[in-house]
């Protein structure tokens, strides 16, 4: 029962925020229905392309969700319930659904343009360089840490190469995901140029995932974890290039499909957990501030991540998002709303890993989505039976699906940052560069391998030794993302003042969670940690930690200048 009251209060909380703080948001910055948004007044049929609604609410809520709101609360539980669930639901009213919302209302204001541009504006162009390596190192964290979990839920243990007649669930999964490549070209294909209507393709398309999801189920694809590396490299290259309308917004549309159906069963099986007594929610309220992450701040900030807030959600708002919205009143559900629904997702897979709190502590799962889907499927059943086993394999997918949605977006986001780093401002695309050697580098297939390679590589660390880098670097990036739309607002006289707890709050704990690696990291390189010795593994840790804190202090003094400059034009 306790279970099934953390959802309700969750549910409740959330909507009660989206209707009174959302609502007062809106109000406070202006939201104009009328107002043309960038996506019509330079829809170019390859980034530009303005979204039906809902279908940009699935490309934008399946980009930000990934494999962050499941794996994030389902490690941090090992602070207790009542942590998490306060942080999922504070943090996303109050901290997430404001980065969200406000990135994505500056961005369709600034021509649907990047973050590094609203930076320019109000912080100068040398901020603006600085942000962009800053979140270009973010995203080879995004790339590196989501191809490290979709490969891990795809590769077959003994390697080989084919199909399975009795395929494993890691073996299921690979093959629906390869078919829902495939169906997602033939949906991008049949609405945007066969003209098909919304409903009609959306039923066919559920439909479909049905269809390849049976399929799935009866014959699996196998590869070995490396060989998934490779292709999933490649995919995302690929996926990153091509318009918009061919495989990301059908993809991430058809995807979210599958979310609001994981998330379903989920609150279905806590309904029935709850009365018919097939699971125990096992996690205490509290265990203590000190934990085997660390101490509750900042490593409940840092490891919940993509739960409560993440920075990661303003390159989307201000990447691709931004460059679909067909009106200013989609603003609201799909960048504030968006982020809350995400909460409630936090807060499921809280609920999931206490129904088999036991086994996840002892080390029992291979990773957090294995807890996960684990943990959903034990309250329909017991382990080993066949509803256990189908609910299990279906909820691995959604998590990978979901983490290949992310890998889509931030790798396209990669290959816009990057081109942005090397152009000058006179220069609009590669084309333009007049220096040969900046024109190279400025190309999207140049610097989309690049990021794809170095990600690639990384992803075949450990996810350990990823994540909470990941985490911090990406709260980081809220932190950013929370002072440069901050200062954006008072630029043009507009509210900014709910900015300022969320933006000193998040730069405090992630600074203070970066400081921390480094000197664990130099301790264990000098030698000083007994029975430990260091591997190549944690000087990549070092040595992005130390970049990014001190990228992120640059900035931050950069922003502070910006305030004082505006509150001095103000008194004059």
């Amino acid at each position: 029962m306790t279970a099934l009251l953390i959802i309700l209060c969750a549910i409740v909380l959330l909507v009660i925020g989206y209707v009174t703080y959302g609502s007062w948001l809106a109000k406070q910055w202006g939201i104009d229905p009328s107002r043309k948004t960038p996506a019509v007044e330079k829809e170019d049929g390859v980034d530009y392309v303005a979204a039906p609604p809902a279908v940009l609410m699935g490309h934008h809520f399946s980009s930000i969700a990934g494999a962050g709101p499941i794996n994030g609360p389902i490690q941090a539980s090992v602070f207790g319930w009542l942590p998490v669930f306060l942080w999922c639901v504070i943090g996303g009213i109050f901290f997430g659904g404001l980065q969200d919302f406000g990135s994505l209302f500056a961005s369709i204001r600034h021509d649907g343009k990047s973050l590094g541009e609203i930076i320019k504006d109000t912080m100068g162009n040398r901020a603006k360089k600085l942000f962009l390596i800053f979140g270009l190192l973010v995203l080879i964290l995004v790339i590196a840490s989501f191809v490290n979990v979709v490969a891990g839920t795809f590769f077959t243990e003994d390697g080989g190469f084919g199909v399975a007649s009795n395929p494993t669930n890691n073996q299921t999964t690979a093959m629906i995901s390869l078919l829902f490549i495939v169906l997602a070209v033939i949906y991008g294909y049949v609405t945007n140029k066969l003209n098909v209507k919304t409903l009609p393709a959306s039923i066919a398309g559920i439909i479909g995932i049905v269809l390849i999801t049976v399929i799935g189920l009866n014959v699996g694809f196998v590869m070995s974890r490396t060989a998934w590396i490779v292709f999933i490299g490649a995919y995302i290259i690929v996926a990153s290039l091509v318009p918009v309308w061919i495989l990301l917004q059908p993809r991430d549309y058809l995807s979210s499909f599958l979310l609001y159906a994981m998330m379903a069963i989920a609150v279905v099986g806590i309904i029935f957990s709850a009365f018919a007594g097939t699971a125990a929610f096992a996690i205490p309220a509290v265990t203590g501030w000190k934990t085997g992450i660390g101490t509750m701040f900042p490593a409940l900030f840092i490891t919940v991540a993509c739960g409560a807030c993440s920075g990661f959600h303003s390159l989307i708002s201000t990447g691709t998002t931004s460059k679909q919205l067909k009106s200013e009143k989609d603003a609201k559900p799909i960048g504030y709303g968006s982020m809350l629904i995400e909460s409630a997702l936090g807060v499921v897979s809280l609920i999931a890993v206490g129904m088999v709190y036991s086994k996840y502590t002892e080390g029992g799962f291979g990773s957090p989505s294995a807890a996960f889907g684990a943990g959903i499927a034990t309250m329909f059943g017991s382990e080993g039976t066949g509803v256990y086993n189908t609910i299990s394999a279906l909820l691995t997918l959604a998590v990978s699906v979901f983490a290949l949605t992310s890998l889509d977006t931030g790798t396209r986001l990669s290959r816009f940052m990057f081109s942005e780093l090397f152009l000058t401002e006179d220069e609009a695309t590669w084309k333009d560069a007049k220096n040969p050697v900046r024109k190279i580098l400025a190309h999207p297939l140049f610097g989309t391998t690049l990021m794809v390679v170095i990600g690639c590589i990384l992803g075949g660390l450990k996810l350990s030794a990823i994540w909470a880098l990941f985490g911090a670097a990406n709260q980081l990036l809220a932190g950013i993302a929370l002072l440069a739309v901050c200062a954006w607002l008072g630029e043009v006289g507009k509210n900014n003042k709910m900015f300022y707890v969320p933006m000193v709050f998040m730069l405090c704990a992630t600074l203070t969670s970066l400081v921390t690696t480094v000197i664990n990291k130099c301790k264990l390189i000098a030698g000083m940690v007994p029975d430990k010795t260091a591997v190549w593994g944690d000087w990549f840790q070092l040595i992005f930690a130390a970049a990014m804190a001190i990228l992120a202090v640059i900035l931050v003094i950069e922003g502070v200048r910006t305030f004082q400059r505006q509150a001095k034009k103000k008194v004059a």
